[in-house]
């Protein structure tokens, strides 16, 4: 039998999992806000961190939101 509500687990995990998420795409605007207008190196590679580590909380909250029973159907065309 599937429960109609997920555990009480589940969706603070869930909740955990969006606060990191927010957190990290916040961490994105702080570092778009101070970008210099011409971007070194050092800004490239930062950048790319600061997504790699967005993506990665994207990810996770999305597999909290799957376990806790927010599926949703693929956005995708066929």
């Amino acid at each position: 039998m599937t429960d109609l509500y997920p555990a009480a687990d589940q969706r603070e995990l869930l909740r955990q999992a969006a606060t990191a998420h927010t957190t990290a795409s916040a961490e994105v605007e702080a570092f778009l806000r101070r970008l210099p207008e011409v971007p070194g190196p050092a800004d490239v590679t930062e950048y790319a961190n600061l997504l790699s580590r967005e993506e990665r909380a994207r990810a996770d909250r999305q597999a909290a939101a799957d376990a806790a029973g927010l599926r949703l159907p693929s956005l995708e065309s066929e």
